[in-house]
């Protein structure tokens, strides 16, 4: 559908997307839509050899080079649409934090209410309740202070635009403990008799909730000695990290390309479990913190060990491996000349997450002293070049023959190590 709306053309009188209006018509959403839809028209249709002018078809060179461009132009309107729309949705998450919030609260009254049935309203359920509209005020107004910046989001979204999942696991843990004890502290601002009030002063001692307080410092650190990591690893050029356009929940479970990560996953689950765990015991106990079992415990560091270990390991800096003059059939083999392509074959061109042709077009290949920008190969359904393992870019005759150095360029800004080759007249 999106696509038949590209072939019409916008509507009359249309926005284009340029406004930032939420879900009408027009808003960014839409545009963001519909600019997506023209890219992959244009992509199709120069795949199939189809749009190109009189003046560059006879030279294959010099239609390649037409559509890279034609291609760049409109993926940095893509690209534009998609940092608008998530300008957008940013702004909106503090009201979704809102019902969200209020929804959950509801949720916990309707809970206690229908299992107090027979067993009668007690002081506990009365101190949940109070403790969950605590903690919801103070989500919602930590949204409103920030929804410029994503609101309740803004303290969980990483450098790169996307859901931490170090920091998503830490903030859960925080906001339970800080429940917990907001339970404790209204249980003892109504109990009467001092004998109650000290085995409520008691349900803090360590001896109960080491547990879960081990577990709160780890999962805390993990997510302070993770950020340092990946700017330590990202400033050295060992990983490769792009923007993304805004976050989503699949960031949780993913790594930056979209594909799902054994880390991640395994991390978020038993750290899901462990908490459900800890809810069930401080709603059997609300007279101490949650007494985690050290066996729970000890499963959770173990997968929190597992989640660093995997951002130690990942990513990797791009190589270049070899070039090779590049040779359709018919051609006769020879040297590297100017105006012949070369073909770069290696790993790590294309970083996780910059997929897109607006990122692609960003690579450049530096011959010598020359800054060669990778053109854009369309075919249906993706590109052909660039790809993570080989590249092909022309020869310019501005570099002088003789031995000169290749250097790939990543979008990311990472740079491969020099390979040698002679280019000779």
């Amino acid at each position: 559908m999106a696509v038949q709306e590209a072939r019409q053309g916008p509507e009359p009188g249309a926005h284009d997307g340029g406004c930032a209006c939420g879900d009408c018509p027009h808003g960014a959403r839409e545009g963001h839509r519909r600019a997506v839809a023209a890219f992959l028209v244009k992509r199709d249709e120069f795949a199939a050899g189809q749009g190109l002018p009189a003046a560059v078809a006879h030279s294959a060179s010099a239609s390649r080079q037409w559509v890279s461009e034609e291609l760049t132009q409109s993926a940095e309107l893509v690209a534009e649409r998609g940092r608008a729309e998530g300008e957008s949705w940013l702004s909106r998450v503090w009201q979704r934090t809102a019902c969200t919030v209020g929804a959950a609260v509801v949720t916990l009254l309707l809970v206690q209410s229908l299992t107090a049935i027979g067993a009668g309203w007690t002081t506990a359920r009365t101190a949940g309740l109070l403790a969950a509209l605590l903690v919801g005020g103070a989500l919602t107004a930590a949204s409103w202070l920030h929804r410029t910046r994503g609101g309740a989001l803004a303290p969980v979204i990483g450098e790169d635009n996307r859901l931490s999942t170090s920091r998503v696991v830490a903030a859960a843990w925080v906001l339970f403990v800080a429940y917990a004890v907001l339970v404790l502290v209204g249980r003892l601002a109504a109990a009467s008799g001092p004998a109650e009030r000290d085995a409520l002063i008691s349900g803090l001692d360590l001896a109960r909730g080491a547990g879960a307080v081990t577990v709160l410092a780890v999962v805390c650190a993990i997510a302070v000695l993770v950020r340092r990591v990946v700017g330590v690893r990202v400033l050295g050029q060992r990983l490769q990290k792009v923007r993304a356009h805004r976050p989503r929940a699949a960031d949780l479970l993913t790594d930056d390309a979209g594909r799902g990560t054994f880390a991640d996953i395994q991390y978020v689950v038993i750290s899901a479990v462990a908490l459900a765990f800890a809810a069930v015991r401080l709603a059997r106990r609300p007279d101490q913190l949650p007494d985690l079992p050290w066996g729970l415990a000890v499963v959770v560091l173990v997968s929190a060990a597992t989640y660093l270990a995997g951002k130690y390991a990942e990513g990797g800096r791009p190589v270049v491996l070899s070039v090779v003059r590049s040779r359709e059939a018919g051609d006769l083999d020879g040297p590297i000349r100017t105006g012949d392509d070369i073909e770069i074959r290696g790993a790590g061109f294309v970083p996780p997450g910059a997929q897109t042709a607006d990122r692609l077009s960003r690579m450049v290949v530096r011959i010598g002293t020359v800054h060669v920008h990778v053109p854009l190969v369309p075919v249906a359904g993706g590109f052909s070049n660039p790809t993570d393992a080989v590249l092909t870019v022309p020869v310019p005759a501005e570099v002088e023959p003789g031995r000169v150095e290749v250097q790939v360029i990543t979008a990311a800004g990472v740079e491969t190590n020099r390979y040698a080759i002679d280019v000779t007249d």
